[in-house]
């Protein structure tokens, strides 16, 4: 008598569901892919979302920025660019999406503590204390000054550490301004400064914080172009350095020539985004925006 058996249905449906595609396993591909996209890649966004009552100004956008690079970050007027760029960095909560730094979750966090993970940013309308000098300026900007501590302003021990941190800032404040070449304004008082020098003004203040990546809202708009050609020579020197950047910018003409990747936003998402040739070469974007009044 044989002793073979024929194959249960047990048997069957076993055999077939080991042949099936295993959704957690896709899963799991999927995400390590995503990890291994995101490599060399410190600002991280998903699905970010910002509502103010009914109006949807960031609606589910995605991207990420490079290391090193000069990421050009552009759209329509009421696009979102600002609103995402106040997400990121704590002015504004998401409603919804999440922001990474460094692997780091930052979505929420309020301004400072987004500043002390290394990331900045410059507004549109450059937001100098008018009543004060632009060394004075210079000299707040420095996180954990121990000079902000009653005790060691006033107690003889404590008060020499100081005095010793305030000229180590002063000796990195006139690093900064001689950089940006506005050194001879020290003294100046912030409000009498032009529209371009309050811009270098402000990019300089903002590189005495330590910044890893600085995001930049409209950094040329109302600057003259000896001044625009300045700043960007700088921006490109700090990219040398080891900074990041993420520029908005109206002038196609700064971000085809200054940027090797753009990102497209539309109605408070992402349309498209890949090199300079690229973006103009696309159909989508010619018609919402580079064929369209900026």
């Amino acid at each position: 008598m044989s002793t073979e058996t024929e194959p249960t249905a047990t048997d069957t449906v076993t055999e077939e569901q080991s042949a099936e595609p295993d959704p957690d396993g896709d899963a799991r591909e999927a995400a390590a892919e995503g990890a291994r996209d995101r490599e060399g890649h410190p600002l991280v966004v998903e699905n970010l979302r910002k509502t103010f009552g009914g109006i949807v100004a960031v609606d589910d956008a995605s991207f990420s920025v490079a290391e090193g690079s000069l990421t050009g970050l552009i759209g329509p007027n009421g696009a979102g660019k600002s609103t995402t760029f106040n997400c990121i960095t704590g002015v504004h909560e998401p409603t919804a999406g999440r922001v990474t730094f460094r692997g780091e979750d930052i979505t929420g966090m309020a301004t400072h503590e987004v500043a002390q993970q290394g990331l900045v940013r410059t507004f549109q309308i450059a937001r100098e204390l008018p009543e004060m000098t632009v060394l004075e300026n210079m000299m707040l900007a420095p996180q954990a000054q121990v000079g902000e501590r009653l005790s060691y302003s006033v107690l003889p021990g404590l008060r020499d550490r100081v005095v010793r941190q305030e000229e180590e800032l002063l000796e990195r404040v006139w690093e900064q301004l001689e950089f940006f070449e506005i050194d001879h304004l020290a003294e100046e008082y912030a409000g009498n400064l032009s529209g371009g020098q309050r811009k270098l003004l402000e990019m300089a203040r903002a590189l005495m914080t330590d910044p890893e990546m600085v995001l930049l809202d409209e950094p040329l708009a109302g600057v003259n172009p000896t001044l625009e050609e300045k700043l960007l020579d700088r921006i490109h020197e700090l990219r040398e350095r080891g900074n990041t950047f993420l520029l908005v910018e109206h002038d196609m003409d700064v971000i085809m020539d200054n940027c090797e990747h753009v990102i497209v936003m539309h109605q408070g998402s992402v349309l498209a985004e890949g090199t300079p040739d690229q973006i103009t070469d696309d159909e989508r974007v010619v018609e919402a925006y580079l064929g369209g009044d900026v």
